[in-house]
């Protein structure tokens, strides 16, 4: 897979090595002299240029590209690489990384967003998770904010112990996904019994998340 990353600073750079890692071929934009190392990130191809501007992206041969990661520190120029990326390229897939939890809104389809990633909300649904027992946690938007992977810790004392996965009624448009228990995790098949404790993870469609809780907790 191609792999354009706008924007070479600690996040560009760490995603650039981890798909590099993975086989990935990785080309980095960079508008600041400074952030070029070539050694920081080896078997990258770099480029010292400004993602924002048409003629440079046209220069990278963006339209060859599978994925484009806008990874900038500053929103509003990720949001012109991303509608750059999907109007004039097509891109097939732009992830998006938000600085300021309060742009989160402008992160979507009429941007060419397909997925968006706020680091300030991961943290604080990390933090969530860890003290919060009954409650959904979102963790991520996918698709223009049409699905949400979320996650929630069933008390100790859950009435569905024992419960196949097959036998809980969740909400048609809102699928488990894995459980977490333990040191372990479990990719649910139907025979496989929920326990207090566990850690349930959900795809669920926008404005499923209420259904999908009551359908837990009231079980």
């Amino acid at each position: 897979m191609k792999v354009a990353i706008a924007g070479a600073g600690a996040v560009g750079r760490s995603i650039a090595r981890e798909l590099i890692e993975n086989s990935h071929e990785v080309l980095l934009l960079e508008r600041d002299i400074d952030h070029i190392d070539e050694t920081a990130v080896p078997g990258a191809t770099w480029v010292y240029a400004d993602a924002c501007e048409l003629e440079n992206l046209e220069r990278a041969h963006l339209e060859t590209f599978d994925v484009v990661v806008a990874a900038t520190g500053d929103d509003k120029a990720n949001l012109v690489v991303s509608l750059l990326a999907k109007t004039e390229f097509a891109v097939d897939r732009v992830v998006a990384r938000i600085n300021d939890p309060r742009n989160e809104w402008l992160f979507g389809e009429d941007w060419g967003v397909d997925v968006a990633v706020s680091t300030p909300r991961i943290l604080a649904s990390l933090v969530e998770e860890a003290v919060s027992v009954g409650d959904l946690v979102r963790l991520m938007t996918f698709r223009q904010g049409q699905a949400n992977l979320v996650e929630m810790t069933l008390p100790d004392n859950t009435a569905l112990a024992g419960r196949p996965v097959g036998k809980l009624e969740l909400p048609r448009d809102a699928a488990l996904v894995a459980i977490l228990r333990g040191g372990r995790v479990i990719v649910p098949q139907a025979d496989d019994p929920v326990e207090g404790g566990d850690e349930l993870v959900f795809i669920v469609e926008h404005g499923g998340e209420e259904p999908l809780r009551k359908a837990i907790i009231v079980a």
